[in-house]
């Protein structure tokens, strides 16, 4: 399958976009470009809650694909996202207790790809990411999921630790992985559960892990004490479904 670069460029090309309900992950805007166009781009841009980011005319030179911006330029995503709710009436509708993967910070496309492709072979209901200081569902991310993002839900929150909270009201509980915690194979992971992952080099957040009802290590026998985000998330997904398979 072929995947699009979902880069918009020129005025009317990104006016349209926002207009036509496309989901726009990022905006680039020329740094003291504020003119009638453009004020209604970032007008639009900001209903949506989308990302602003103005920058110098040599970085849009940069990113143009076609040497016509006009001063913007948009990313889009290459899939549309889903709602949090989704993902609770799918986990319903096939009469299971939610599973869902949360990720705090996941810049890397690849690993957000391969992390979806895991989510879905897990059996979990969806995957949610944060709006800022993250990678969005890009067409490198489409392609390293390996068609998983056909079938997985994913949503984009403001604010991921109010996410969290709302989701406890369901019943969820959640489960971060971090060296300081218990090792995962004493725990109890059955049940409601949202398993969150960290960012590659910092892992997770301070506030979101104080927010984690369980913080799990995966036990390391190496030389060096961690695993690439991608493959932690995979290593307690299944450890999840083992527990979710011997109930």
């Amino acid at each position: 399958m072929r995947y699009e670069e979902l880069t918009i460029e020129g005025r009317n090309a990104v006016l349209e976009a926002f207009r036509s309900g496309k989901t726009i992950d990022k905006l680039f805007v020329l740094d003291g470009c504020q003119d009638g166009p453009v004020r209604t781009i970032v007008r639009e841009a900001r209903k949506y809650d989308t990302i602003i980011n103005y920058v110098a005319k040599e970085r849009l030179d940069q990113m143009s694909e076609t040497g016509k911006h006009q001063g913007v330029i948009a990313y889009a995503a290459a899939y549309e996202y889903a709602e949090v709710e989704d993902m609770l009436a799918l986990a319903k509708e096939k009469g299971e207790p939610p599973f869902l993967f949360l990720l705090d910070g996941i810049e890397d496309p690849h690993n957000l790809g391969a992390i979806i492709r895991t989510a879905n072979l897990a059996g979990a209901h969806g995957v949610i990411i944060p709006k800022r200081r993250a990678v969005g569902l890009t067409a490198t991310v489409a392609k390293t999921s390996a068609g998983a993002l056909n079938y997985t839900p994913v949503a984009k929150v403001t604010n991921l630790t109010a996410t969290m909270e709302e989701l406890k009201k369901q019943g969820l509980w959640f489960v971060c992985a971090d060296m300081g915690g218990e090792v995962m194979y004493r725990m109890n992971l059955t049940g409601p559960i949202g398993l969150v992952i960290g960012n590659e080099g910092d892992g997770v957040s301070k506030l979101v892990r104080e927010h984690c009802d369980m913080v799990a290590s995966i036990p390391m026998k190496g030389d060096i004490d961690s695993l690439n985000a991608s493959v932690a998330a995979g290593v307690l997904a299944y450890e999840i479904v083992r527990q979710r398979m011997a109930k």
